[in-house]
């Protein structure tokens, strides 16, 4: 009986993690050596408007697309990291600005919770989400979280060439800091 169970409990997992990866794009968001489709002119957790010119260190900006600081851990736990990070990222010669479809208000009040000093873009209606190709269809008959970005992590030089981009297949595993700092370093 326990061989069944654990046969009928594996044939669960496998469906689920086929049907999974059938839902997961095989690229997302634009090619490298493409140049940025959006201008970024989004609000920053202060309300400011900010641009790629005022986003970006003196060889570029690393871009992160989150789904949400609000509610999910994931995100939150990757921000707070990058944002530990920084000081290696900001050496070599890159700013760090994060984009989710929360407002402003939700993202002033993760900053202040969690002492966030780099940008944290609020993109509302998805407009950026989607110029870059990355809202998740998954989430198509549920509003609440519909406009959500599949995570990626994007390079971009300061002119808005994607120099390089990083994302897992699911959205619990994020591309760690040393793999981000590889690619900065690879284009040097």
């Amino acid at each position: 009986m326990i061989r069944i169970i654990s046969a009928v409990i594996a044939m669960l997992f496998l469906t689920a993690a086929t049907a999974s990866a059938q839902d997961f794009p095989e690229d997302l968001g634009p090619e490298i050596g493409a140049q940025l489709p959006h201008a970024l002119d989004l609000e920053d957790q202060s309300g400011a408007v900010r641009d790629l010119e005022g986003l970006s260190g003196e060889n570029g900006l690393v871009l992160l697309f989150n789904r949400s600081l609000d509610w999910c851990p994931y995100c939150q736990n990757q921000t707070i990291t990058i944002n530990e990070s920084a000081s290696d990222i900001r050496a070599r010669g890159y700013e760090i600005a994060v984009v989710t479809y929360d407002p402003v208000e939700t993202l002033a009040l993760f900053a202040e919770r969690r002492d966030i000093d780099i940008a944290l873009l609020s993109d509302p209606d998805s407009a950026a989400i989607d110029a870059f190709g990355l809202r998740n269809e998954n989430y198509a008959d549920n509003p609440k979280v519909y406009g959500v970005p599949h995570p990626v992590v994007f390079v971009v030089s300061p002119d808005g060439e994607i120099q390089a981009k990083l994302y897992e297949e699911s959205y619990k595993d994020r591309p760690a800091i040393e793999a981000i700092l590889d690619e900065i370093d690879a284009l040097g």
